[in-house]
């Protein structure tokens, strides 16, 4: 269960008649979520099948059972998604096997060579995650991969141990799964690379982490049916603090277990929104580790920075005598208290609780913020949907690698 403070700490800054402003842009803006254009972002069929979430997790247990190292594949939002839920819900000092590695994220060849390295006698298992297959980094990573498992195993034992998650017809993946008879996945041409982390894209690696997928989607429909009138209103909300010049927005989290759910959310925001000279700057802190740094800034720095805070409620118990309290109570106490003193210095901030870090909570959680990235896109009159500047850079690589 989520639970939402959008108002508390935002009062010297959000009116009832700011937002009451918004009440006919949110009506068409959700008419359009029933039309033809938007109704599949509320459909969880969607993103994935009944028979392909059998496929993820039969396939899942074979890798679990064959690999000491699977291997994922993939940039942007074809890893960020899958390692935001997997750094979330497992151990972080007690790994459990399969180790997973996402790898194909940048060309530091460091890297990559420590990566080979790494692998060498250990069992490995890889999917690579492309919709064209001819993406730099993850066609590298691929390539050094794949020739690297070709010296080790044989044609049939490969079957089993690369799995491809690519177009359904087209690209050069696509066209290796035909030859090599790989098992694959499909990216689902109507749901863009970071907004798949609920495809096959995010769920086999989530599954072979040995997560509960089921659970984790109980928790996407739970935001379809309860929570779409509070990503309005956040949207509703960054949007009037964008337009009181509130140009940045921090992630602020509080157990670091969510460091790469705050990277996930950078991506979302900014690529969705970052367009046409408009958008909010996405960036992340880690409290309370980070009020020794950043803490300085939003207190008394530049008026241009607005937070959204992310909070467990019930996390783990551990009893300090030193100051009578539970650990976890202390944590949430010292999240509000920041709030209230970064908004007595011009900073507001939004709460949004989890009840526990659980895969539902998680799935309700990070729907909520994909339905409010789209949302708010639409207040902005710009398309959440497009990354048109991403494509300036690749176009000069690619003239410089020719």
């Amino acid at each position: 269960m989520l639970k939402f403070d959008f108002r508390t700490y935002n009062n010297k800054f959000i009116s009832d008649e700011n937002r009451d402003s918004y009440i006919s842009k949110i009506e068409k803006i959700n008419g359009r979520f029933h039309s033809e254009e938007l109704k599949h972002w509320l459909d969880i069929n969607t993103y994935v099948s009944k028979e392909e979430l059998n496929d993820i997790k039969s396939i899942a247990q074979e890798v679990r059972d064959i690999c000491d190292v699977f291997i994922v594949i993939g940039i942007g939002g074809s890893y960020m998604g899958s390692k935001a839920v997997i750094e979330a819900l497992t151990p972080t000092y007690n790994k459990r096997k399969p180790e997973i590695i996402f790898f194909g994220k940048n060309i530091n060849p460091n890297e990559y060579t420590e990566v080979l390295e790494y692998i060498k006698g250990k069992s490995v298992v890889v999917n690579v995650i492309s919709k064209s297959g001819t993406t730099l980094e993850p066609s590298i990573a691929f390539d050094l991969i794949y020739n690297d498992m070709k010296n080790r195993y044989s044609s049939e034992e490969l079957k089993k141990r690369v799995i491809v998650t690519t177009d359904a017809n087209t690209g050069t993946l696509r066209q290796l799964v035909k030859e090599e008879g790989f098992r694959s996945f499909v990216v689902p041409t109507i749901v863009g690379g970071r907004y798949s982390v609920f495809t096959p894209v995010g769920l086999l690696p989530i599954a072979v982490a040995g997560i509960n997928i089921d659970e984790l989607l109980i928790g996407v429909q739970n935001t379809i049916d309860n929570y779409l009138e509070n990503a309005n209103e956040y949207a509703v909300t960054r949007d009037i603090l964008y337009n009181k010049d509130k140009f940045i927005e921090s992630f602020t989290i509080y157990d670091e277990k969510l460091h790469y759910l705050a990277e996930w959310l950078k991506q979302l925001l900014a690529e969705s929104h970052g367009k046409e000279k408009k958008g909010i700057l996405p960036i992340s802190n880690i409290n309370t580790r980070d009020l020794h740094s950043m803490g300085q800034y939003l207190q008394e720095g530049k008026d241009i920075i607005f937070e959204t805070v992310i909070g467990v409620k019930n996390n783990q118990s551990l009893y300090i005598d030193k100051y009578k309290m539970d650990l976890n109570n202390l944590n949430n106490m010292a999240l509000e208290k920041v709030c209230m003193a970064h908004n007595n210095g011009y900073t507001p901030s939004s709460i949004i609780y989890m009840d526990k870090l659980n895969e539902q909570n998680l799935g309700e959680l990070m729907q909520f913020f994909m339905l409010s990235t789209i949302v708010g896109g639409l207040l902005l009159e710009i398309n959440p949907f497009d990354q048109p500047g991403v494509q300036e850079y690749k176009k000069l690589i690619n003239e410089g690698l020719n």
